[in-house]
């Protein structure tokens, strides 16, 4: 095709054609893109019974979604590959097949959501191996815990280059996913708050975002080591451009107890009313709190919010 298309553009500037050949180059420079060697973001492609795509240049594949839950891939190679069944329990189901950069490395891959229930799904994602010639599952270290268990809705955030992983059992829930070393890891999760009402007993809240519940949200590294926590609205998924912002409180009581842990039973170290703390995490009915002394700096402990 390339040398086809060199061949014309000679002849038209032999015959003068300017105009054409300008036209040619951009319909090229459209075709190809502008993007730079590894910021490529192919365009995503959506289909719900058949799907056809590059996986590579000139590498098409042609997926098939049968009525009975079977799906069929059509390898540049020629062969097929079968996988596993999607919605096998409910034969005819209208899944949704779709070709996303799920780990952002230029290429797409292959995404198979299933409906469960009402509102959830469930999501499988292939890539496809250039040395063996088909797809396989995308690799995924599930080291930390997850608030979605395996995929959910899914959505991809090209700009911080995440995967956001959605699912609802009281309340929507979400997971984001970051690419490392060839799979995706869990970035951030939430764990929503188990404690009695906060506001006016023992802490009095600065106004948030949204008015529903808290959660717990976690930043973790590859390797499942936790980064960071701090508790904030469990509807708002934080900016994942950014550090964790804990929600901030102002004390009530008189005296509250600081502990250095959960369940401690003396402690010399106490906040008064007024003071402003930043809410980070919870165990068991003691909340971790974070107080900026004027002169001593940050100062971290646990209050009792059982009694």
């Amino acid at each position: 095709m390339i040398i086809d298309v060199l061949t014309h553009l000679r002849r038209l500037r032999e015959q003068g054609n300017s105009r054409s050949i300008a036209a040619i180059l951009c319909l090229i420079l459209l075709q190809v893109g502008l993007s730079q060697p590894g910021e490529a973001r192919p365009k995503p492609i959506v289909e719900q019974t058949q799907l056809s795509f590059e996986v590579a240049p000139r590498m098409l594949v042609k997926v098939v979604h049968h009525q009975d839950g079977h799906i069929q891939v059509h390898l540049p190679s020629g062969a097929k590959q079968h996988l596993a069944r999607a919605g096998s329990e409910s034969p005819g189901l209208e899944i949704e097949l779709s070709a996303l950069d799920v780990d952002f490395d230029g290429r797409l891959d292959l995404v198979v959501q299933v409906p469960v229930g009402m509102v959830n799904y469930s999501t499988a994602v292939y890539r496809f191996d250039l040395g063996l010639g088909e797809f396989v599952k995308m690799p995924v270290i599930r080291k930390a815990d997850r608030s979605c268990g395996e995929f959910g809705l899914i959505e991809l955030d090209s700009d911080q280059q995440v995967l956001r992983s959605r699912c609802r059992s009281s309340i929507w829930r979400t997971d984001v996913y970051r690419p490392s070393g060839g799979a995706l890891y869990l970035f951030r999760s939430e764990r929503m708050l188990t404690l009695p009402t906060l506001d006016g007993k023992v802490l009095s809240l600065e106004p948030r975002r949204f008015g529903g519940p808290l959660a717990v949200w976690s930043s973790h590294s590859p390797a499942a080591e936790i980064l960071e926590r701090a508790i904030n609205d469990g509807l708002s998924v934080p900016d994942n451009g950014r550090p964790l912002v804990p929600l901030a409180a102002r004390v009530v009581p008189m005296r509250l107890l600081l502990f250095d842990r959960p369940g401690a039973s003396s402690t010399q170290r106490y906040l008064v009313q007024g003071d402003r703390v930043e809410m980070l995490d919870e165990q068991d009915g003691w909340l971790q709190v974070r107080y900026r002394n004027p002169k001593r700096g940050a100062v971290t402990g646990w209050i009792n919010v059982n009694d």
